[in-house]
């Protein structure tokens, strides 16, 4: 990894690079300051299936929601090697959601949040070629649970202390007879969404490494655990949450798939 580390500096030698140390789990990442702006990211070989921790299944996702019109970063280069790969994607404008946002702004945010989850839920399905329904997640999350790829000192509360056997019993207990399936971002939280300051309007939108046709309480279950979670984002809440979902169009929110989707992101 240092390796290609040294060789990206030095291709981008004209830029400044600032580590990036808000979300991104398991890679490396880097803003390049320059003109024009990147972004770099880094991750060694993880034996874990799912794609969200590999850069280069955002290759094909970036370049696929560019041609449905949402503003996604563009791919300059990828590549692997040496048990790592690597990504770099031009800088889109536009301030995270996470960002402290004055309180006057924040449902705005709450709303440029929800309408970006309608619009992407109505792409329809048939046009989504990346595939996260349950058939493909549970047994990625069993597979990591058996290789003890699950991260245990980061469970949400209500499962804090709990081993990875219990984790699988319960998601197999819990687990939907049923899947309302859109296109979903898969990781719909507030730090992998960008909007203009002065309009709150999107202007991008990343780490869609997740990305795919899934039921779209996948999107809702962590949008509104983003929102609503003191540790993840004091400034928003359960109000801002509640908001999200009405803006949305839930008005019978499904408490039990709001479990079961955030007890499946455990294992990822």
């Amino acid at each position: 990894m240092e390796e290609v580390l040294a060789e990206l500096r030095r291709r981008y030698d004209r830029h400044d690079w600032v580590r990036v140390t808000e979300g991104y789990s398991g890679a490396g990442v880097w803003r390049l300051d320059g003109n024009p702006g990147c972004y770099v990211k880094i991750a060694g070989h993880s034996a874990h299936p799912d794609g969200g921790f590999h850069p280069l299944a955002e290759v094909e996702r970036l370049a696929w929601l560019r041609e449905q019109g949402f503003p996604a970063p563009e791919v300059r280069e990828a590549g692997e090697r040496d048990g790592s790969s690597w990504l770099v994607t031009t800088a889109v404008p536009g301030r995270s959601a996470a960002a402290e946002w004055p309180a006057e702004h924040r449902g705005e945010v709450v709303d440029a949040l929800a309408d970006l989850a309608r619009e992407l839920h109505s792409v329809p399905v048939e046009e989504c070629p990346f595939d996260r329904r349950l058939e493909v997640t549970v047994p990625h999350a069993r597979q990591a649970a058996e290789a003890g790829l699950v991260d245990l000192e980061d469970l949400d509360e209500e499962r804090a202390g709990w081993p990875a056997a219990r984790l699988v019993e319960e998601l197999d207990r819990t687990r939907p007879d049923r899947e309302e399936l859109v296109v979903c971002h898969g990781d719909l939280c507030l730090p992998n969404v960008l909007l203009d300051p002065d309009t709150r309007k999107v202007t991008g939108v990343i780490d869609v490494g997740r990305l795919g046709v899934a039921d779209r309480y996948a999107d809702l279950a962590l949008a509104t655990r983003s929102l609503a979670s003191d540790d993840l984002n004091p400034r928003y809440g359960p109000e801002l949450a509640d908001r999200f979902l009405a803006r949305y169009g839930e008005r019978d929110v499904d408490v039990e798939r709001i479990a079961f989707y955030r007890l499946l992101d455990e294992f990822f």
